[in-house]
């Protein structure tokens, strides 16, 4: 479940390996910064906006199957 939930809210972040942590401690230049890019900001929101209910969705989801095996 925390994966998934990560991949809906950490869009924006990055979850580099072991090896390009230890290349970044030695990249001065910042070269190894890469983001996540739209086209236009608006297309960032939705994006952004759709990633959030989807998270929303796979949380409910969870709940229910949750209670679900509870009560069985």
């Amino acid at each position: 479940m925390g994966d998934i939930l990560f991949q809906r809210s950490g869009r924006l972040f990055a979850r580099p390996s072991f090896l390009e942590g230890y290349g970044r401690a030695i990249d001065i230049g910042a070269t190894f910064n890469e983001y996540n890019q739209n086209k236009t900001p608006e297309e960032a929101d939705a994006a952004a906006i759709r990633s959030d209910w989807q998270a929303v969705g796979d949380s409910i989801e969870y709940a229910i199957d949750k209670i679900s095996q509870e009560i069985s």
